[in-house]
């Protein structure tokens, strides 16, 4: 598949994969990245997965119709992106590999490998002319491992953006770009937000009219849509306005409370996303606590604290830099209630947390006063 007149691409899509990182379900599969640049000299992009290390090198040997390739690019040593530099390398002894130096660190560790004069580093700013493309350097280190770099050719103004800008998904089924690209944002490079800013920051000063990233598809058109979810994502502001209600529920009346606040809030016309944290998948409900502004969470009192998949829920959030939401509470306990106080617990520390001032507290089931309580818990979610 041609990007432009010679980039092309060679990536794989993986079906077999059910769990991308050994964690995220993808029912989807995943996509698999890499890319040759066909100038006097050829770069090749990264490489994918090892399991499929003879497809891609198929690919690459297509690209490249006879010829050989000079440089092997490698922008992240995670195994999905790097598995199979030594069988380029087996394959095409004379290429030579770019990389920063925590790169060339990572290859030794996972391959054994010391590449000597083949070892090219690339600096930060640094650039490699091929011929009429040239190729910038651009570190991006925590986005979301250390030795990360981006790579930037002027010449056909593309952006090679690693694991930025990326989702779940192959690429031979059509999904919606947000909510996978944001599943996968917030669950691999959520807590790097910092990072992600500075290097959007650099990305400001490029004139970039391709977005070719490691996972996912390539982005050619309405690039702003794309840059601003990032810049919102990064920075930790809500995407949306809406309520998302988590609860943790053992014989359904905790749950009940839950879904009748959903209720009162759908009636208001405030859009909710209510997931069940023993049932759901969490990084689905990770994703829903940051799109959206406000967050409630439920949970039955249990060994003097909270639900165990609550407990999970929020480690999570916090494992993200959760920050900048309003939170309500929502406990039960037959005879001393502790969820509220444990989940606060949790969060209170968190930048620019908001709890809204009213608990409801559940004594073993609902009652007609829960209701107006919940009734009146979401007249102050904003």
């Amino acid at each position: 598949m041609k990007i432009t007149e010679e980039i092309i691409y060679v990536g794989v899509n993986d079906h077999q994969v059910d769990l991308f990182e050994g964690q995220y379900a993808v029912p989807n599969g995943m996509a698999y990245n890499s890319y040759v640049i066909l100038d006097e000299k050829i770069a090749v992009m990264d490489t994918v997965d090892q399991a499929f290390g003879q497809q891609w090198l198929a690919n690459v040997e297509e690209a490249l119709q006879g010829r050989t390739p000079d440089y092997l690019v490698i922008q992240h040593m995670e195994p999905d992106h790097s598995a199979n530099i030594p069988v380029f390398l087996q394959k095409y002894p004379e290429a030579k590999v770019v990389a920063t130096p925590p790169a060339f660190k990572m290859i030794r560790q996972f391959f054994g490998l010391e590449l000597g004069e083949k070892a090219v580093a690339a600096a930060n700013g640094g650039e490699l002319a091929l011929g009429t493309h040239v190729l910038q350097f651009i570190y991006a280190p925590m986005v979301h491992w250390p030795e990360v770099m981006m790579t930037y050719d002027n010449k056909d103004k593309v952006l090679f953006s690693a694991d930025g800008f990326g989702k779940f998904g192959a690429l031979d089924v059509e999904d919606d770009w947000a909510d996978e690209a944001r599943r996968y944002y917030f669950g691999i490079v959520g807590k790097y937000g910092m990072q992600v800013q500075n290097v959007l920051k650099k990305a400001a000063d490029l004139d970039i009219r391709i977005i070719c990233p490691l996972h996912g598809p390539v982005l050619a058109e309405n690039l702003e849509y794309y840059l601003n979810l990032y810049q919102i994502w990064s920075s930790y502001e809500a995407e949306s306005e809406g309520v998302v209600i988590a609860y943790a529920s053992i014989y359904g009346h905790t749950k009940e409370a839950a879904l009748f606040l959903a209720e009162v809030l759908e009636k208001k016309g405030i859009k909710t996303a209510v997931h069940d944290l023993a049932r759901t998948d969490l990084s689905k409900a990770v994703e829903d606590a940051f799109r959206y502004k406000n967050l409630v969470l439920a949970s039955n009192t249990y060994n003097g604290g909270m639900n165990p998949f609550m407990h999970d829920f929020i480690t999570r959030l916090l494992e993200r830099n959760y920050q900048k939401r309003t939170i309500a509470l929502i406990d039960n306990g037959s005879w001393a209630p502790a969820a509220a106080k444990t989940m606060k617990g949790m969060l209170e520390n968190s930048k620019e947390i908001t709890f809204v001032e009213n608990t409801v507290t559940l004594l073993s089931a609902m009652k007609p006063e829960n209701k107006t309580q919940l009734e009146a818990l979401a007249e102050e979610l904003p």
